[in-house]
């Protein structure tokens, strides 16, 4: 899954684009919580029962570290909230360097991998 796809159509970019202002929403209101790995990869977990936003994510071409890119060049509100109740959760810092080199979940932070 790529972030921004060369040659997506106009229908693909709306589905993110309302993926990803759900999923925003839902961060804003903690109804989606991030989850720090050991070495600082981040990834979306659900915590509601209506919180399928995460699911649309993936549905929709998006990963975790391209839905974390996009919203911190918009500097989401709800994202600083969200990372910054994980840190002290977690008791470690985000890692830009693990993230950078592909480490992510794929079941909202159980297990990680870098495949």
């Amino acid at each position: 899954m790529t972030c921004y796809l060369v040659n997506t159509t106009a229908e693909t970019k709306a589905r993110q684009t309302t993926a990803l202002d759900r999923l925003s929403r839902m961060l804003a209101d903690g109804t989606v919580a991030v989850v720090i790995s050991s070495t600082g990869a981040i990834a979306f977990k659900g915590m509601g029962l209506g919180a399928s936003a995460v699911a649309d994510l993936a549905g929709n071409g998006l990963a975790d570290v391209c839905v974390y890119r996009r919203l911190l060049a918009s500097n989401s509100p709800g994202l600083r909230r969200a990372i910054a109740k994980a840190e002290v959760y977690a008791g470690r810092k985000v890692n830009e360097q693990a993230i950078a080199s592909g480490q992510h979940s794929h079941d909202g932070g159980m297990s990680w991998s870098k495949h």
